[in-house]
């Protein structure tokens, strides 16, 4: 068994698909018209048959309080690997993306926190 899906509930999927895309550097894999969304998802370029990530609109009422609760507690909505944390904090805070944490290190692990502009706090990890 592997995870072939995940989502994070986002308030505009093209502002989504312009940050995880332009800003994030994720590829598109699918971009379905269904209704008035859209089933969009995105992958690594460096793995694009791995796991896909749903940019799932966050209409439905329970989406959000759940995610003004998680933000509001500076819980991210998903994690993402990288190979450098101060890297990527570098290199996305050069193109204006806002971070809730600095990049922290705790034993083995390194992470910040930024904000997607879609509603999400998302991790970047780096494990050593």
């Amino acid at each position: 068994m592997r995870i072939y899906i995940t989502s994070v509930f986002v308030d505009d999927q093209a502002k989504a698909l312009d940050f995880y895309t332009g800003v994030l550097g994720f590829v598109t894999k699918h971009d379905v018209p269904v209704g008035a969304a859209r089933w969009l998802t995105v992958v690594s370029p460096e793995r694009p048959d791995d796991t896909e990530l749903l940019l799932e609109p966050d209409g439905h009422p329970a989406v959000k309080p759940y995610k003004d609760a998680l933000v509001a507690d500076g819980i991210p909505a998903a994690s993402f690997a990288v190979a450098d944390v101060q890297a990527e904090f570098r290199r996305l805070t050069d193109l204006g993306v806002r971070f809730t944490q600095d990049p922290l290190t705790m034993g083995t692990v390194t992470t910040a926190i930024l904000d997607d502009t879609c509603g999400n706090l998302i991790q970047l990890a780096q494990v050593d």
